[in-house]
């Protein structure tokens, strides 16, 4: 099975982008995923093929058009049956590594990049779309965001990053943040590569691993720490536990 990424968008141009490079590249020369961008000005209807209008109430900027919209999305499902249909925007669910590993797992997506003040409201009520977000952050466009979703969603893909077990220990696969890594030269501007990574016990490596991540997710990242030990311990009641440093 192909995994087929189907970006709708005013900026086709852009795709597959940097994904065209590198590991993300090869798969795709390789037919392990395929890019099918759909350009949603071709769906309007106008001679000016106009693709917005000015927001209803007033405001600023401009809204993508629910009809012109519409079209686009019925297009790339008759095209493309069964794939999710996701939208990019800020107010989306924030994606997590384990909805990725999902959709990877699947035959691809069709992924909705807005632009301008955003979607007219209507096309999520009448169509079944997903509004995710890659963050806190707004861009220009949603093509930046699809870009980074199939990133992450390709690079996991069966044989892409060659050995299967290559992913297994990244950030956020595990609920933490992963531990340090380090290389050679043993001593560099007075720092050392720490000695149990020397020992060749790898007992004592998987726990000094174990350990590190633990501490880097706590520092760095509390609000993963505290779902990392609900989901660790899950007190029947559902209180939350008190973590003691």
């Amino acid at each position: 099975m192909t995994f087929t990424a189907v970006p709708l968008t005013l900026y086709p141009d852009m795709f597959p982008g940097p994904l065209g490079q590198s590991m993300a590249g090869r798969a795709l020369e390789s037919g392990t995923w395929a890019c099918a961008p759909v350009q949603i000005r071709d769906f309007a209807t106008d001679r000016h093929r106009t693709v917005d209008d000015t927001p209803a109430g007033g405001g600023a900027g401009m809204v993508l058009k629910a009809d012109v919209l519409g079209a686009a999305i019925d297009h790339a499902v008759a095209a493309h049956p069964g794939l999710p249909i996701l939208a990019m925007t800020p107010r989306g669910t924030s994606i997590t590594q384990a909805r990725v590993r999902q959709l990877s797992a699947g035959p691809g997506a069709i992924i909705l990049c807005g632009r301008f003040e955003g979607f007219d409201e209507r096309i999520f009520d009448a169509r079944p779309i997903e509004e995710v977000s890659m963050g806190d952050i707004v861009l220009s466009g949603g093509e930046m965001g699809a870009l980074l979703l199939l990133d992450a969603c390709i690079r996991l893909l069966p044989g892409v990053m060659g050995a299967a077990s290559s992913g297994d220990d990244e950030s956020f696969e595990n609920g933490l943040l992963e531990y340090p890594h380090y290389t050679r030269p043993v001593n560099w501007e007075g720092r050392t590569i720490p000695e149990v990574l020397r020992s060749g016990d790898h007992a004592k490596i998987a726990a000094w691993r174990k350990q590190q991540a633990e501490d880097q997710t706590r520092l760095r990242r509390p609000d993963l720490w505290e779902r990392h030990i609900d989901a660790r311990v899950g007190p029947a009641s559902g209180a939350r536990r008190k973590e003691k440093d």
